[in-house]
């Protein structure tokens, strides 16, 4: 029997504790993580743990390896930001705009930092391409999952006899 009566996969209505929580663990989850990628190239590189890898402008560069170790926990952030809208988001049709406001907040996060809003050629590329993946490999994960086939009754896995 189902309990939907409306025939809806997922309600839509309007409710903003769902939203704001959502954009909260996955900015958070973005976060925990990029943590995680300094602390390792922070050790790779034999440097000091620093918020500067993940905020400061002028860390993002390909001049020397230190750079590209930044521009690369970037990227591979970029992919932990896809399964966290795979994992706590579950909609297509939402990816956008949570990418989008997860960068916002760390545009803002960024020019806070620095106190100064960002012009380095550098830091808008990687955000752009970081952008980018974390919103089209988010919106890959949620369409396999929102696709794949909704059993419509109890006994439809079962063949006829």
């Amino acid at each position: 029997m189902m309990n939907n009566i409306s025939g809806q996969f997922r309600k839509s209505t309007w409710d903003p504790i769902l939203i704001i929580s959502q954009i909260i663990a996955v900015q958070s989850l973005m976060y925990c993580c990029l943590g995680v990628w300094i602390w390792i190239i922070s050790f790779i590189l034999g440097t000091t743990k620093s918020l500067d890898y993940a905020f400061q402008y002028n860390e993002i560069h390909v001049r020397d390896y230190g750079g590209r170790l930044v521009i690369t926990i970037f990227i591979l952030n970029a992919l932990i930001g896809s399964w966290a809208l795979w994992w706590l988001v579950q909609r297509a049709k939402q990816c956008m705009d949570f990418t989008c406001t997860a960068h916002l907040i760390h545009l803002l996060c960024c020019w806070i930092y620095n106190a100064s809003f960002p012009t380095n050629f550098s830091w808008w590329c990687l955000n752009i391409v970081s952008l980018s993946i974390m919103c089209v490999c988010g919106e890959f994960l949620c369409m396999r999952t929102e696709l794949q086939a909704i059993p419509l009754g109890m006994n439809s896995h079962k063949t006829a006899l």
